[in-house]
């Protein structure tokens, strides 16, 4: 474990890591703040160094004269940034080929980084430990595909099982004949048998690919959030999407937009594979995971402590530490509504409830910093849209709902057809409530913990309840109070009663 992540919680610091894969290389800079991972560069050339391995046995001299080029590159940016630990790390393709340990000499001694070759177990433990570092509550089966091989990981109650690799990248696909979808799938097949202990109900889906397959999907369902981090997709859905890839030609592929030239040249490969999966497995539902190897050897060298903590929490303790506010605030705010999101009908359910809860009190001076015109807007925007992981679609729609309402904005939302494509009725009106207690708590206190405790809410016989401690009515329950709490009884269903003496 690199000690150089071995450092207090609180203390930032950043990191660097280089993926050496079949199809391309890149390089991503993070910064860590605490378990919040941040990234802050991402750059990647889609060299193929496996693109001639199944003829040849040997990296493409195309593709790894273009690695060595960008490894250089990236040297460079990381002898300019000078991160406290460097990763670089190389699968599939480097792994397999005769000239592999040539090719990580030939870098060592022009760049002087030092290349890892992940065997492919370790492949698939660390592609698994991305996906549970960035969704822990992930449960059924991780698939990394590379432009060489597929790993396949079991993942239940955050811990990685036994897995497998199978020669099934696009480059382990190729067949000089040209591709031919049917062809192709029987020769998917004929693989994935060694696959049968691996069936599951999701499938956590890693791989550039994937990502791009998602992102197809998006269009074609036009789905309003661009995320493609804990994007669900169904099964049957998806068997519909890679189905109209495989049938596309390559030229009506690349003008595709967004779509480069080369992920044309292996996203139809990448959808039959992912079709195979679907059938061979019994998946239901396909979650894309945007973390894996590179987010897995992070995860792993991460002190114990940070890494166990919540990320979705993490990520919104650093978001609202921004603003400068008390970092006690957050704490006292939550156990000051807590009465009050009891008494609510659960939402997602009961405990979920209570992070997500948490995680909007940690947000509840997002704003604080911004113009106060156009304040609902943008912190509305910066919650749904946050690279924060640990958080489905929903939970993000449900979290800028509430931070919505914690700064006054209307039933109505900003984005409100995205917002009603993610959460419903109930879950809707459960988020306004949440900012509203927020918002009630703090324009009552002034924002200050102090003053917060010398004042208590609950709900009784139909009736929110609003009391101060004594000497404190006076200050705390003025008509200010009376407005934000008006406002929170209407939206729970209730009555506003207002006791000084209380």
């Amino acid at each position: 474990m690199p000690e150089a992540l071995l450092t207090a919680i609180g203390a930032p610091r950043d990191v660097a890591a280089i993926d050496i894969g079949s199809n391309s290389v890149r390089l991503v800079l993070y910064r860590l703040e605490g378990r919040a991972i941040w990234t802050v560069f991402n750059e990647k050339v889609l060299a193929g160094l496996g693109r001639d391995l199944a003829t040849t046995g040997r990296l493409s001299v195309e593709g790894a004269a273009q690695a060595l080029t960008a490894l250089k590159r990236f040297a460079a940016v990381i002898e300019g940034v000078q991160p406290a630990h460097t990763f670089v790390a190389a699968t599939a393709a480097v792994r397999e080929a005769a000239d592999g340990r040539e090719f990580c000499d030939r870098v060592a001694a022009e760049t002087g980084l030092r290349i890892r070759v992940l065997s492919g177990e370790e492949e698939a433990r660390y592609a698994a430990l991305g996906v549970l570092a960035g969704i822990p509550m992930a449960d059924g089966v991780a698939g990394d595909l590379g432009g060489s091989s597929l790993e396949l990981v079991r993942l239940a109650d955050g811990e990685v099982g036994r897995g497998v690799t199978l020669p099934l990248g696009p480059f382990a696909l190729a067949d000089a004949r040209g591709f031919d979808a049917d062809r192709l799938r029987a020769a998917i097949a004929e693989r994935l048998e060694a696959a049968d202990d691996y069936r599951a109900d999701t499938l956590y889906a890693v791989g550039g690919a994937w990502r791009t397959l998602a992102q197809v999907h998006m269009g074609v369902s036009a789905y309003p959030l661009r995320i493609v981090h804990q994007y669900e997709m169904d099964a049957a859905e998806v068997l519909g999407t890679a189905r109209l890839i495989a049938r596309a030609s390559k030229t009506s592929l690349e003008k595709w937009p967004g779509l480069s030239k080369k992920r044309a040249e292996t996203l139809p490969h990448a959808a039959l594979v992912l079709e195979g999966l679907i059938e061979r497995l019994g998946l239901k539902r396909i979650v894309l995971s945007a973390w894996g190897v590179r987010e897995g050897l992070l995860y792993e060298a991460l002190e114990p402590e940070i890494a166990a903590a919540d990320p979705l929490l993490a990520g919104c303790t650093a978001l609202g530490a921004r603003q400068g506010i008390s970092p006690t605030l957050p704490g006292a705010l939550n156990g000051w509504i807590a009465p009050l999101m009891a008494a609510l009908p659960p939402v997602f359910d009961r405990d979920r409830d209570r992070v997500l809860a948490d995680a909007a009190c940690r947000l509840a001076d997002l704003g604080a910093r911004l113009h106060p015109d156009h304040r609902v807007e943008l912190a509305f925007d910066q919650v749904l849209r946050a690279p924060v992981p640990g958080q489905t679609h929903a939970e993000r729609a449900f979290l800028a709902v509430a931070v919505n309402a914690r700064y006054g904005g209307s039933v109505s939302t900003p984005e409100s057809n995205t917002i009603g494509r993610l959460l419903d009725d109930d879950q809707r009106q459960g988020a306004r409530a949440l900012g509203l207690a927020i918002r009630l708590a703090c324009d009552l206190s002034g924002r200050s913990p102090q003053l917060l405790v010398n004042a208590r809410a609950r709900v009784e016989d139909g009736a929110l309840i609003l009391s101060a401690s004594e000497g404190y009515a006076d200050v705390l329950l003025g008509e200010q109070t009376r407005r934000r709490g008006k406002a929170l009884a209407e939206a729970m269903g209730l009555k506003l009663d207002i006791r000084s003496g209380d």
